[in-house]
C-alpha cells in the first residue's frame, strides 16, 4: 500500500507544533500501526532528519501507552484494542491517516506523539491501595467467601491499562472512567473496605486537581476503551463517593 500521513511534530513540551505530511510505499496489511512508524522513522534516520517520537513498550495492549489519536479516534478505528493491536489492513491503499497525541490540559505534550500521563499515577496514589498485609499470607485469599458477581466485576474493573483513551474520547476530557475502574476494583472486595471512604473521596479530589473535566455521560469513553470498563463503574463511583461524604 500506498499511504499519507499526517502526523503532529512538537520539538518540546514548550513548542509550537504542527501537522507534517509524510508518504509511505511498500506498507502491507500485516504490519502493525507502530511497525509502520518504525519504518517511517526508519526513512527518516536515513535521510538525517530526527526521527517520530512515540510512546510504547509491550506492543501486546496490556502496558497503556501507546497515546495516539489516529483519525480523530484514541488507538484507532477498531474498537477493544490498543494502537499497537491496530494492523495496516484496517487502511485501504492512497488512505491518508491523521496521528496526533491525546489531546486533555491534565496530559501535556512532551513531545510529537508523547503525554504525560503521570495525573493518572498521582490518582491512584491517593488511594489506590489497600492496607491488608498480604505478604506472606497468600493463603488469605481464599478464606474469604466473595460472591461470584462481585469478583468478576471486580477483574473486569482492574482490566483498566489506564492508557487514557478514556479522556482522550471525552468532550470534557474527564478521567472518570479510569477513576471509577480503580476505586472500583477494591469497592467490590472486602479486602478494600477499610479505606473504602477515604479512598473515593482522595482519589476524586485528586482527579479534579489534575484538572480533568467533568462527565456528562455521553458514553464515548466507554466506546473507545479498548478493554471495554464500563460507565457501571461511575454509577459505582459516584454511590461510593456519596456515601463517603454523608460520613465525612
Amino acid at each position: 500500500m500506498k499511504i499519507y500521513l499526517k502526523i503532529w511534530r512538537q520539538k518540546d513540551a514548550t513548542s509550537k507544533g504542527k501537522m507534517v505530511d509524510y508518504t509511505l510505499e511498500g506498507i502491507e496489511g500485516d504490519m502493525s500501526f507502530l511497525e509502520m512508524l518504525d519504518i517511517l522513522n526508519e526513512e527518516l534516520i536515513t535521510k538525517g532528519e530526527e526521527p517520530i517520537e512515540f510512546d510504547h513498550d509491550c506492543r501486546e495492549g496490556i502496558c497503556g501507552t501507546c497515546s495516539l489519536q489516529i483519525n480523530g479516534r484514541p488507538h484507532g478505528p477498531d474498537r477493544f484494542i490498543t494502537a499497537c493491536q491496530l494492523h495496516m489492513r484496517s487502511f485501504k491503499d492512497g488512505d491518508t491517516i491523521t496521528i496526533e497525541p491525546f489531546r486533555a490540559k491534565a496530559f501535556p505534550v512532551i513531545k510529537d506523539l508523547i503525554v504525560d500521563r503521570t495525573a493518572f499515577d498521582r490518582i491512584q496514589q491517593a488511594g489506590g491501595y489497600i492496607s491488608v498485609n498480604t505478604s506472606g499470607h497468600t493463603i488469605d485469599a481464599n478464606t474469604i467467601p466473595i460472591e461470584k458477581e462481585n469478583a468478576d466485576d471486580s477483574f473486569y474493573a482492574a482490566a483498566c491499562i489506564g492508557c487514557g483513551a478514556c479522556v482522550a474520547a471525552c468532550k470534557n476530557a474527564s478521567a472518570m472512567l479510569f477513576t471509577s475502574a480503580k476505586v472500583s476494583q477494591f469497592a467490590l472486595l472486602p479486602q478494600g473496605r477499610v479505606e473504602a471512604t477515604d479512598r473515593v473521596l482522595n482519589m476524586v479530589r485528586q482527579m479534579d486537581i489534575e484538572g480533568f473535566g467533568n462527565c456528562t455521560n455521553t458514553g464515548a469513553c466507554e466506546i473507545e476503551c479498548p478493554k471495554g470498563i464500563s460507565l457501571e463503574n461511575i454509577a459505582r463511583m459516584n454511590r461510593e463517593y456519596l456515601s463517603a461524604s454523608l460520613k465525612g
